[in-house]
């Protein structure tokens, strides 16, 4: 009788949804109130603030798009250089590639003769698979998807920016900066403790980080609105 798998719940599968959709909603948040606290600190009417709140997720949205796209898409390259190189290799000269696998093996804590055994157990069943993950650190898991990546930066970025847009559309201009400045932050606090969640952290220490530096971004923005007192 086989015994039953053990089965485990682990959260690295969530690596690059998660990073790119925290960093797109993070910014959408952050970028679009410091845009509004910016220009409502320099006086604008608003309507113009709300235009350009508007202007600001659709301009950041693709942005973050193509940027996530590009650079995840640099290192899926890279990845895909270092898996042909590997390929060759092991054509060229198994037998080396094979005991290079067993000296991971053993620089691991393997006694050398059960070294050479996993190895060869290894390389017959999938060769470069054994050497893209043992030897180059790459797996499924963690493999760069950078269509993944763009989607989830942009519509984390357009849910992020939309809150504040939200605020922008119905709080009184009179205390349109007191409105933004606090829903902004309570937004990012909550971003903060779901991420964490998601990603099995404190959730007290996501929290006060992305608050903390929303924050500073916010206030550093509407200060400079505030200092040169014009709409550009």
């Amino acid at each position: 009788m086989t015994p039953a798998r053990h089965g485990e719940h682990h959260r690295s599968a969530r690596i690059g949804w998660l990073r790119a959709a925290v960093l797109g909603a993070n910014d959408g948040i952050v970028s679009t109130a410091s845009l509004v606290l910016g220009v409502a600190a320099a006086g604008a009417e608003h309507r113009v603030i709300l235009l350009t709140s508007v202007s600001g997720l659709i301009a950041g949205a693709m942005s973050m798009a193509a940027g996530e796209f590009v650079s995840v898409h640099s290192q899926k390259d890279t990845e895909n250089a270092d898996l042909a190189r590997e390929r060759a290799e092991l054509q060229a000269d198994p037998a080396a590639e094979q005991r290079e696998l067993a000296g991971l093996y053993v620089g691991r804590g393997l006694a050398p003769a059960l070294a050479d055994q996993v190895a060869a157990s290894l390389t017959a069943h999938d060769a470069l698979g054994s050497h893209a993950r043992d030897e180059l650190g790459l797996s499924d898991t963690t493999a760069a998807r950078p269509m993944q990546a763009a989607w989830a930066s942009a519509a984390s970025f357009s849910v992020g920016a939309v809150l504040p847009i939200a605020v922008v559309a119905t709080a009184s201009a009179q205390h349109l900066i007191l409105w933004v400045t606090v829903s902004s932050l309570a937004f990012l606090a909550g971003l903060g403790a779901v991420s964490a969640k998601a990603g099995g952290a404190a959730v007290w220490g996501g929290t006060w980080r992305v608050a903390f530096w929303g924050a500073f971004a916010m206030a550093v923005t509407a200060g400079a609105g505030a200092l040169f007192g014009a709409v550009a």
